[in-house]
């Protein structure tokens, strides 16, 4: 649509999602100001006071927090350096500090206390939070400080001006499914940034062909991931008391597959449960939802949440990948932020702390930059000099080969989680890198699946679903208050559906009909001819990106849809 003529908004920095890095880097910025405007006055610093900064902050979601979803224990280290009052304010929405923690090995029928809690896994002191309130109440204070937020508005390309980026073009609104303009078209705008700050999330859709075209990984191992998938379910008074939590492994995962599953007591008797399985499994009939009403369903779990009622659900995608999957994060006028240039610590599962962090010193050097009149790779380059520096490398090197080491298995994963005690992070590794695959490669097909374990096409019947506690997808799908336009292009792209209806059939029965946490995907055979065809509900889509990861053919590509569509998070 190049004849459009769109509207343009110059601002200094852009942060592309509100989620708790872009929000923490915002606010940082917003600090950053204050302090030289302050240091002017006190004639402590030369130049000119910054009169009025364009600070902005674009959310594909509705409002902020409605796509915000995470398990969530955060470590308030990077909250505690942006505001030093932070454990003394009573306004911080944190559903209570953990006081107990208990960690558990899972057969189908048993459990196995851990005696110790294993370092990793130590959260005590740490606070409970839902990702939505957290990313609300950081909003507020965002726009407390003069940032401007804007809400519904999808980042769909990015600006360029030779190789440099120099902002980020909003989607089309009022498109229909045919792409004729409706009634009530209005075009994207043009947001053009000094400095574009791109923190996302996971899988950016805009980071995707960002780091494609700058070969930002070159050098690096691929990013891995794994699908987070969570419910939060109201608990009978007095069940248990907020600031308890418990995390197992084992079962339902089996010996190959990377997972582990958590349950965190929130206030006014609700609780947090979830799993998170490594997207690398090999078995093509895992149906990450599933697995999780069959974790529900284990007698110890069953018991300790009797009389449970679901009231919210959701799914994401979390990066895996660690230090040595992190690309490079500076280009000429932009960086990279948060899960998706890998600031997530695999074995503690933990990154709302470290996209916080990662977005604050984003902010330092978007600071110089723009007080310098400089937005080179080279001035902006001090961003990672910065990340070098901090406590997010210290935390992230040690871990490099972390989930790489599950690759044989949770036994051998284990060994070389213990041996990278030992050796500072190098685990079994010959040399200090051990290496990754990408999570669309590997899977078992139907055939070796069978071989390996022929009733492995008939797990999902032994789950049974009551409809209340233990759910199928399309009705837990309910709870996560999804919504599309329904005429609009679909913002699942699938070149090749021939694939789909054929080999993909053929050798793994269309695996994205069961990882796609949302049942976005079916294949309909039709009754006459038995011919095999794809179809489509993208409007149940809860923007988890799994499909775009998984796909075995890589023939799904994840795009935005029309502003302000998706899940409507509240509490998760």
């Amino acid at each position: 649509m190049d004849d459009v003529k769109r509207e343009v908004m110059e601002v200094d920095v852009l942060f592309v999602g509100a989620g708790p890095g872009g929000l923490s880097g915002a606010i940082r910025y917003m600090d950053l100001v204050k302090e030289w405007n302050a240091a002017i006055d006190a004639g402590t610093k030369s130049g000119a006071k910054i009169a009025e900064p364009m600070v902005a902050v674009i959310e594909k979601g509705v409002e902020v927090g409605r796509h915000s979803l995470s398990g969530a224990v955060v470590d308030p280290k990077a909250f505690r350096e942006l505001f030093p009052d932070f454990d003394a304010r009573t306004d911080i929405p944190h559903e209570g500090r953990v006081e107990r923690e208990d960690v558990y090995f899972l057969t189908q029928f048993e459990k196995l206390k851990f005696p110790i809690v294993p370092p990793p896994m130590k959260n005590h002191g740490n606070y409970i939070f839902s990702l939505s309130n957290l990313t609300r109440w950081l909003a507020a204070e965002a726009e407390a400080r003069g940032v401007n937020i804007f809400t519904g508005f999808a980042g769909v390309e990015l600006l360029y001006d030779g190789e440099k980026v120099v902002g980020v073009r909003t989607g089309d609104k009022g498109i229909d499914k045919n792409g004729a303009r409706k009634h009530n078209f209005e075009p994207g705008i043009d947001l053009r940034a000094k400095v574009t700050v791109l923190c996302e999330g996971v899988r950016g859709s805009l980071a995707k062909p960002f780091i494609k075209r700058h070969k930002l990984d070159a050098d690096r191992n691929p990013q891995v991931y794994g699908i987070g998938v969570k419910e939060v379910l109201e608990l009978p008074a007095g069940r248990m008391a907020p600031g308890r939590i418990v995390h197992t492994m084992g079962y339902p995962m089996d010996g190959e597959t990377y997972g582990g599953t958590w349950i965190y007591a929130m206030r006014d008797n609700r609780v947090s449960i979830g799993l998170v399985i490594g997207l690398d499994y090999k078995n093509p009939w895992m149906e990450p939802q599933l697995e999780l009403q069959r974790f529900k369903l284990h007698p110890f779990i069953s018991d300790l949440l009797a009389g449970a009622k679901v009231e919210q659900y959701g799914a994401k995608a979390v990066p895996l990948g660690g230090w040595l999957s992190m690309p490079k994060l500076v280009v000429d006028g932009a960086m990279l932020v948060g899960d998706s240039a890998s600031f997530l610590n695999p074995p503690r599962l933990k990154g709302v702390h470290m996209a916080a962090k990662a977005g604050m010193l984003a902010a330092e050097a978007a600071f110089e930059a723009v007080l310098a009149g400089d937005a080179s790779e080279a001035k902006l380059a001090h961003y990672q000099e910065l990340v070098d520096a901090s406590w997010v490398k210290a935390e992230l090197y040690p871990e490099r080969n972390f989930h790489q080491g599950f690759k044989k298995g949770l036994l051998a994963g284990l060994m070389n989680a213990g041996a990278m005690m030992a050796t500072k992070g190098r685990g079994f590794g010959v040399f200090d890198k051990l290496k990754a695959e990408p999570d669309h490669e590997g899977m078992y097909t139907v055939a070796e699946m069978k071989s390996r374990d022929p009733l492995a096409d008939s797990r999902a019947l032994d789950v049974k679903l009551d409809g209340k506690y233990a759910l199928d997808r399309l009705t837990d799908l309910y709870f996560s208050g999804t919504q599309h336009e329904e005429d609009q292009p679909a913002h699942l792209l699938v070149p090749n559906r021939d694939l789909c209806a054929t080999r993909c059939y053929e050798e793994y029965r269309n695996p994205c009909t069961r990882f796609c946490p949302a049942f976005v995907y079916e294949i309909e055979t039709n009754e006459t001819t038995g011919r095999r065809a794809l179809k489509l509900n993208p409007s149940n889509c809860v923007h988890c990106k799994t499909c775009d990861i998984k796909d075995p053919y890589e023939n799904i590509d994840w795009v935005p849809p029309e502003g302000s569509g998706g899940p409507r998070y509240s509490g998760l």
